[in-house]
C-alpha cells in the first residue's frame, strides 16, 4: 500500500504534531527521573495517545535507576516483549509494573 500523498502544508502540521508529542513524552520522562510523578500515575493515563503510543521499555528507562539492562531484565521477569507499547500492555502487566515500581 502507497504512502498517502500530502500536501506542503500536511507536511508541516505532521511535523509539528510530532514534535509536540517528542515534547509531551520528555516532559513525563523528566517527571519520573526527578520523581515529581509515579508509574501508577502514568499508567492511569492510558487513554492519552501520548502515553499510550509510548514504549514500555522507554518508560521503564525514564525512572531513576533503571538503565537499559534493568529494563530488560525487569520485562522478562514480568513476560512484557522489547516492542510491546504501553496500550498493548494486559492488566496483569500493568498491575505488576505498579506492584514492582510502588507508587
Amino acid at each position: 500500500m502507497p504512502l498517502p500523498k500530502l500536501t506542503l502544508e500536511e507536511k508541516k502540521q505532521a511535523l509539528k504534531k510530532a514534535q509536540q508529542v517528542r515534547s509531551q513524552r520528555a516532559k513525563i520522562r523528566q517527571d519520573l527521573k526527578a520523581g515529581r510523578t509515579g508509574i501508577r500515575e502514568v499508567l492511569e493515563k492510558m487513554d492519552s495517545d501520548v502515553i499510550a503510543k509510548m514504549r514500555v521499555a522507554y518508560l521503564l528507562e525514564s525512572l531513576p535507576r533503571i538503565g537499559k539492562v534493568r529494563t530488560r531484565k525487569i520485562m522478562n521477569e514480568i513476560g512484557i516483549d522489547e516492542t510491546r507499547r504501553i496500550q498493548g500492555l494486559g492488566s496483569r502487566q500493568r498491575q505488576a509494573l505498579i506492584e514492582r515500581f510502588g507508587n
